[in-house]
């Protein structure tokens, strides 16, 4: 068994992703680069709104409440774009290739070749296509 952060990973999935520990620390950064942008942002509008407060009034409850809201916004919105990028990362990692290389080289599937185009779905609903993995495509 191999440690990877808290848990314990087999060896044999180990072995087949060399990689897993470099995409664990990755995403182990995005996460707390999302925790910080909580606080940070979370703290930046609560100040904002504090400033604002002396012109419109409004209850300590509804600043909290606000600043929470967009502590999260902006959180969720660097954490995801943090993910997305260790999933590149992942993939040019277990490929060598990044994820753009493979869907201009096909690696992804692109249906748009394989699919009837409006004006002969009509005609084309009794025939049978197949992508090049071998579903059946309507």
């Amino acid at each position: 068994m191999v440690t990877l952060g808290l848990r314990r990973v087999e060896d044999g999935v180990a072995a087949k992703h060399p990689a897993l520990q470099q995409y664990a620390a990755c995403q182990s950064h995005a996460f707390l680069k999302g925790i910080g942008t909580f606080l940070a942002g979370s703290g930046a509008a609560f100040a904002v709104q504090k400033l604002v407060n002396r012109k419109v009034p409004y209850g300590l409850q509804w600043s909290l409440l606000l600043a929470g809201a967009a502590g999260s916004l902006a959180s969720y919105v660097v954490t995801r774009a943090e993910t997305q990028k260790c999933s590149d990362f992942w993939i040019y990692l277990e490929t060598g290739k990044f994820p753009q290389e493979l869907a201009m080289a096909g690696g992804v599937s692109q249906p748009a070749e394989d699919l009837p185009s409006p004006e002969d779905r009509g005609s084309a609903a009794s025939l049978v296509r197949k992508n090049k993995y071998g579903d059946i495509v309507e």
